[in-house]
């Protein structure tokens, strides 16, 4: 992407004409689980078509909106709606946000996807908070010229999530008698799910879990100086000898079945950053 720190402050321009405030938190809200807006005290939302160099989602369940405001008193900004890598888009316009939101003074990212559970200990409407991650999209958002204003040529990603959140995560759960899950998520380019022998492949690998997001954004937040935090809600269960045919609707109805309980934990975490 040509000129990107040019086109991030074009994209800061219009955001400024809204708000002029900092934002310490970030939000990336994944597939069926756009109900933390509702706990946002929202000052400002701004429609991506409004955003000079902003990709627009195009799919189901991702509304496409940059909401600015307050939770418990802390200043958020939030995407409802993300971006795929098989959607069509590069590696660096689904990361763009990512770098815009550093700009706002986003210092940390709280992630959320859907995914297929792939650790037989793990069930449907389960929380996984993200130990780690694996890359297989085939891509990385940081190939191509490195601005060192954003960060450095070779981040390093031996923490790409937070254990000081991760701990913060779990002590939360703990308080509130949730149980959830910790594992390693790894992303597929997508969309098609995957077949028996790729979900046996996967979870040879060390993967307790699949999906098809979240990792572009979090090696551009770490590549940034950001501590991320990740939620992933298993939505189908993907054990190979019992595998059934499953759909977008199922998924997205397991979702936000199990979002409330991710909700909780995610408004409390940034109560205590």
């Amino acid at each position: 992407m040509e000129n990107l720190l040019k086109k991030i402050e074009e994209t800061l321009d219009v955001i400024k004409k809204h708000t002029k405030d900092n934002y310490s938190v970030g939000i990336i809200l994944g597939t069926g689980l756009g109900g933390l807006v509702k706990e946002i005290d929202i000052e400002h939302e701004i429609d991506y078509a409004e955003l000079p160099h902003f990709p627009l989602s195009t799919v189901e369940s991702h509304k496409g909106k940059l909401i600015f405001g307050t939770i418990n008193g802390k200043k958020v900004v939030a995407m409802q709606g993300r971006f795929h890598y098989y959607e069509g888009y590069t590696m660096q316009q689904i990361v763009y946000p990512v770098r815009v939101m550093k700009f706002l003074g986003v210092k940390t990212l709280l992630v959320s996807n859907a995914c297929g559970g792939m650790n037989p200990l793990f069930r449907r409407g389960d929380v996984m908070i993200m130990s780690d991650h694996i890359n297989l999209l085939g891509d990385n958002p940081l190939i191509g010229k490195n601005y060192d204003e954003l960060g450095p040529r070779f981040p390093d990603m031996s923490e790409a999530y937070s254990q000081e959140l991760i701990n913060l995560a779990e002590e939360i759960a703990l308080e509130n008698k949730i149980k959830v899950q910790k594992g390693v998520y790894v992303a597929v380019p997508g969309p098609n799910l995957e077949t028996r022998a790729e979900y046996r492949f996967l979870r040879g690998i060390g993967a307790d879990v699949v999906g098809m997001s979240t990792i572009p954004e979090n090696i551009a937040a770490n590549h940034m100086g950001m501590k991320v935090l990740g939620f992933s809600i298993i939505t189908d269960e993907c054990f190979p000898e019992s595998l059934k045919p499953v759909n977008v609707a199922e998924i997205i109805s397991a979702a936000m079945e199990a979002e409330p309980k991710m909700t909780l934990i995610m408004k409390e975490v940034i109560k205590r950053i």
